[in-house]
């Protein structure tokens, strides 16, 4: 189903730092359409080398605010779990989807994203009528739908949603680290940072590398080099 285009806020709440605030403005809005189940989606690791993408789904209840609920990123590892416990508790409905790096690699780091966000909103019990979903539209997905820019910082559904899947996902790649050491997944969570990158040339990609990503790619070909040398 296409992008459903709802009238625009014409006083969207302001944080005290002079950005816009996470609110349930935007569900509120899509409510007074007649909708009642509205889900955010958002997506955690999209841009790592190593691991899977995770998307989450959440509904919330529209009378029972989470105080705090913001873009995951810009949040402390304790306070986003603490968070995503209340979600968890309090949410109306929560599901993730996780694909694995292989299918990344196969069908590319969009489509992967897509069908992530798409298993979560799937997997929802009591399912959603209404979807907000973080950044930009996304290929099949048949319920109504919104997509907005920045949603993780505008809207708590998608605020909750972001925080739900990085907890997810950082806890799937501190248990990869315990299968594949060296590389420290438990620290990084599979980006890109200096030190994963010192590792990926000193001992080549694992197999939970995207090895369609240039950097592995080019971690990988340097190891072939390395080892054809006389």
């Amino acid at each position: 189903m296409a992008e459903q285009q709802l009238p625009e806020e014409s006083n969207p709440p302001r944080a005290a730092s002079g950005g816009q605030a996470a609110s349930f403005a935007h569900e509120r809005q899509v409510q007074s359409q007649g909708y009642q189940r509205i889900a955010g989606i958002d997506e955690a690791g999209r841009g790592a080398l190593a691991g899977p993408v995770v998307a989450a789904a959440v509904i919330l209840p529209l009378d029972n605010v989470i105080p705090h609920l913001t873009d995951s990123k810009l949040l402390r590892p304790s306070q986003r779990e603490e968070l995503c416990d209340q979600i968890c508790q309090q949410g109306v409905a929560w599901a993730v989807g996780v694909v694995s790096n292989d299918v990344i690699d196969e069908r590319n780091i969009l489509q992967a994203t897509y069908i992530a966000m798409r298993t979560a909103l799937d997997r929802l019990d009591p399912p959603a009528d209404f979807a907000l979903i973080d950044g930009r539209p996304v290929k099949g997905i048949e319920l109504p739908h919104k997509t907005l820019i920045d949603g993780d910082r505008l809207c708590c559904s998608i605020a909750a949603a972001s925080i739900v899947a990085k907890v997810t996902r950082d806890a799937i790649m501190t248990e990869l680290a315990e299968s594949f050491p060296g590389y420290g997944f438990e620290q990084h969570k599979g980006y890109g940072t200096r030190a994963h990158r010192q590792a990926l040339r000193e001992q080549g990609p694992c197999a939970v590398h995207r090895r369609s990503f240039e950097p592995v790619k080019a971690a990988a070909q340097l190891l072939l080099d390395i080892q054809g040398e006389p």
